[in-house]
């Protein structure tokens, strides 16, 4: 059963039977530009799906899928809201913070521009998967400014150091498959573009959660320690996870080939 609920500027729906959420940024006639009250709703939006979780029995929400309305994912910051003082402010951290700090893997679907702060906001996700004719690019620095969310240092991450510079030195855009080809996006499709981002989605959801929860968090940590931390770190999740129902689950599943495991995130 769906579940589903309206922001003023996102739209946020929940289904019960594959644990997926879905939120759609909802300014088509700013092209998604991301003004004060769109990234307040965006945060909104993942604290009401994460709220499904209160009444379940274990975890209920498994992953979350983040597109656009209007044929475009984002084209960046709501420049009317620059103030002369400061145009930097609204690079502000805490949606971008949120998406990566959330506990389900989420999945940003891109169709049309991805640019700026929208870009920063896919960077934030887990996975980006793009329409073909989607379009990529910090254009920031036509405005005298740098991605001030961590973009650079995001796509330094996943390509290298050089790509991030000439991104978002030249503002210039880059096509979905460059995308791909430099790790910036995960998958590229064409008119199947829903229809494979929702059975990825599916796919995780059908994972154990804690597991999920816990191979993206080990994935942060490696960004931020060195590798003997980091070894130590999973040896601690690892050993959590020993202890759960969800594991008893895979491990019977395993040992007996007909048995269908049920992972509730316990």
């Amino acid at each position: 059963m769906d579940h589903d609920t309206e922001f003023d500027t996102t739209l946020a729906s929940f289904d019960d039977d594959t644990g997926v959420g879905h939120i759609t940024l909802n300014r088509p006639d700013s092209l998604n530009a991301l003004s004060t009250q769109l990234r307040e709703d965006l945060v909104q939006s993942l604290e009401w799906l994460e709220s499904e979780n209160n009444q379940a029995d274990g975890i209920a929400l498994r992953a979350v899928i983040l597109e656009g309305s209007g044929g475009t994912f984002c084209a960046g910051a709501d420049i009317t809201e620059f103030s002369d003082s400061n145009p930097g402010t609204q690079s502000g951290q805490s949606h971008y913070e949120f998406i990566a700090e959330f506990p389900a893997p989420v999945i940003a679907k891109v169709r049309g521009y991805c640019l700026g702060g929208g870009l920063e906001t896919a960077l934030a996700c887990d996975f980006r998967f793009a329409h073909e004719e989607s379009s990529f690019g910090f254009p920031e620095v036509n405005l005298g400014l740098l991605p001030g969310a961590g973009g650079v240092q995001y796509l330094a991450e996943l390509a290298d150091p050089s790509t991030a510079k000439e991104l978002a030195m030249t503002g210039e855009h880059i096509s979905a498959e460059r995308a791909a080809e430099i790790g910036l996006a995960n998958r590229v499709y064409g008119d199947d573009l829903d229809e494979e981002t929702q059975a990825f989605a599916e796919h995780l959801a059908s994972q154990p959660p804690l597991a999920i929860q816990s191979i993206k968090e080990s994935a942060a940590i490696s960004t931020q320690t060195g590798l003997e931390e980091g070894r130590a770190y999973d040896g601690r999740l690892f050993r959590s996870l020993l202890e759960t129902d969800d594991h008893e689950e895979g491990a019977r599943s395993f040992a007996e080939d007909e048995y269908e495991p049920e992972f509730k995130g316990r």
